[in-house]
């Protein structure tokens, strides 16, 4: 599952507020597949924390996304905006 789809998933699978245990048990054995990297579980993320009720969907999707390692990020120091970090140099001012 990517990450993005897991926000609903918890809707529909959960009732808020849900505590740690009813998580880990109905969604904690779901795959998540990083764009780049290897693979792991809701159960491996969610239990980097110490959060024992989460309130909302919202609330997990939070904190689901807050405990993901960089295989979930996407390009590290990626800016869309011109340029690589440090090379000011090249910067331009308006």
């Amino acid at each position: 599952m990517r990450l993005p789809e897991t926000r609903d998933l918890f809707a529909r699978k959960l009732q808020f507020p849900a505590p740690r245990s009813a998580v880990l048990e109905t969604v904690g054995e779901t795959e998540l597949s990083p764009p780049d990297g290897e693979s792991t579980t809701i159960r491996a993320v969610i239990e980097r924390s110490d959060v024992e009720t989460f309130d909302s969907a919202d609330d997990l999707y939070d904190t689901l996304m807050m405990l993901v390692g960089a295989q979930f990020i996407g390009r590290r120091y990626y800016d869309d905006r011109g340029g690589m970090p440090g090379d000011e140099e090249n910067e331009v001012s308006f």
